[in-house]
This record gives structure tokens, C-alpha cells and sequence, in this order.
């Protein structure tokens, strides 16, 4: 007799990707953070960079100006590559979800099969979309196709099938949206650091003058160009982290949309085939 394998819960599956994800996210947060704390004490530190040489306080290059930024510009540098790791990373899931044709396009070929109950063929057609509207339309039509032979009451029937669309929903739309919250996160932080390094280079430079005596216009304007290497930096971040977080957000709910109409476009094609 053959070995039968327990099945895995649904929950503890989940809750092994959960940490999965957990683990690999800290694993991309903290490269990012090494690499630009290396970057920043090998590359930009270098005494190439600058005319002084070993002495580092006169800046040939943007990386010497960028090193004498002070130690906030590691910090940044952090998360300007954590935000261009998981851009790249939801480019990838994000466009793959769309599919391979247009939501209108793919339900309307759905309808047609439908209308002729030819299931298997529409259920062909998920296949060939191979997005997330195809997916759920695609488990959606699994039990679409069940119904269209069960005893039960009709109303049950489109219960049933309404049921197993919103799970098949539940499971698709966090993928979509997982990591988005570093994105919104680097949106808002970026900027902060970005002003926070420039009020501490602006104290460093008025506190040099102030120890030097005399006004000094030049040690001053060098001192707040160093600073304000912060501000760009963190407005750079911030603005390429908000943009690429409002471009996949519009993605993520063009294909909210197409996971409705599948509900309803299943939901009607059921009432009037199998009343």
C-alpha cells in the first residue's frame, strides 16, 4: 500500500513563506547597508579624491564633496540601493502579473467560451494570459466548472463560486504588494536624513568658523556645499523611491480591477447558463 503524505496547512505554509520573505528581505537590507558603508570608506575616501591627499579637506571630485558630507551620506547611500533592489525586484513580479494581454481583451475571450460552456477552453485562456487575472480567473473557473454539475441549490452554486474567487484573490494580491511598504517607507525617510545631514554639516561649518576667528566666506560656502550633498541625496532617493511606488501601485490596481470583473464576469455568466 502506498505511503499517504499528511497534507500541510494552509496556515503553516503561509506562515514558512512569511518568514521566507522575512529572512530574504533582511538579507537585501543588510547588503545594502555593508555595500555603501564600503563604498563610501574605500571608493569616496580614497586620497585621489581630493588635492590634500591623506589630509581630506579639500575635495577634487563629487566623491570627495560626497565624503566630506559626513557620516550620513553611508546612511543614505543604504537606502538609495535598498530602493533600487526591491524597484527592481517588484518591476519583476508587477509586470509579470499584468499578463500577456489586456484584462478587456482576456475576459471578453473568456465571456465567449463561457457562453458557449465551453470551460475548458476559457480556462485554456488563463493559461495564456499567465497573470494574476488569470490565475484567479482560472480557480475561479476550476470550481465554475464543478458547480455546472453539482446538486446543490443555485444560489449555493454562485456562493461557492464567489468564495473561491475571494480566497484565490487573498492569496494573488499580497504578492503583488509585499515590499511596496519599503518603497513608501524610503519616500518618507530619504528626505529626513537627507535634511538631518545638512543641519549637521551647517553646525560643523559655522562651528569651524567659529573656532577659526575671523569670518571666513570661503570655509563657509564649502562647508554648506559639503552639507547640502545630504539634502540632494535624500531628495534624489526620495523622489525616485515615490515615483516608482505611485508607477506599481497603478499597476496593483488595474489588476484589482481585472480580479473584480472576473468575480462578477463568472458570477453572471453562471446565472444565465445554469439557472
Amino acid at each position: 500500500m502506498a505511503d499517504v503524505k499528511p497534507a500541510v496547512p494552509k496556515a503553516a505554509s503561509a506562515s514558512g513563506k512569511t518568514t521566507s520573505v522575512m529572512l530574504i528581505n533582511t538579507i537585501i537590507v543588510a547588503t545594502c547597508i555593508i555595500a555603501a558603508h564600503v563604498i563610501f570608506y574605500t571608493v569616496f575616501a580614497s586620497t585621489s579624491n581630493f588635492n590634500d591627499g591623506a589630509a581630506r579637506h579639500q575635495p577634487k571630485n563629487l566623491m570627495g564633496t560626497m565624503y566630506l558630507g559626513g557620516w550620513v551620506v553611508p546612511i543614505l547611500m543604504s537606502t538609495f540601493l535598498t530602493a533600487m533592489c526591491f524597484i527592481i525586484e517588484r518591476a519583476l513580479t508587477v509586470f509579470k502579473s499584468r499578463g500577456k494581454m489586456t484584462n478587456a481583451e482576456f475576459i471578453r475571450k473568456v465571456q465567449y467560451h463561457l457562453s458557449t460552456k465551453n470551460i475548458d477552453a476559457a480556462m485554456a485562456e488563463c493559461d495564456k494570459q499567465a497573470g494574476s487575472v488569470g490565475n484567479v480567473m482560472k480557480s475561479g473557473l476550476r470550481k465554475y466548472k464543478e458547480m455546472s454539475t453539482s446538486s446543490m441549490d443555485h444560489d449555493m452554486k454562485i456562493a461557492n463560486i464567489k468564495k473561491e474567487i475571494e480566497e484565490s484573490t487573498a492569496l494573488e494580491l499580497p504578492m503583488l504588494e509585499k515590499n511596496l511598504v519599503f518603497l513608501s517607507t524610503i519616500t518618507s525617510a530619504a528626505t529626513l536624513l537627507g535634511l538631518f545631514g545638512t543641519v549637521m554639516g551647517m553646525i560643523r561649518a559655522f562651528a569651524a568658523m567659529a573656532n577659526a576667528g575671523a569670518p571666513d566666506a570661503n570655509a563657509l560656502a564649502a562647508g554648506i556645499s559639503e552639507a547640502l550633498v545630504n539634502t540632494a541625496l535624500g531628495i534624489g532617493t526620495s523622489f525616485l523611491a515615490m515615483l516608482a511606488y505611485n508607477f506599481f501601485t497603478t499597476i496593483i490596481d488595474n489588476v484589482t480591477y481585472g480580479i473584480d470583473e472576473t468575480g462578477f464576469t463568472l458570477e453572471q455568466s453562471f446565472h444565465a447558463n445554469y439557472k
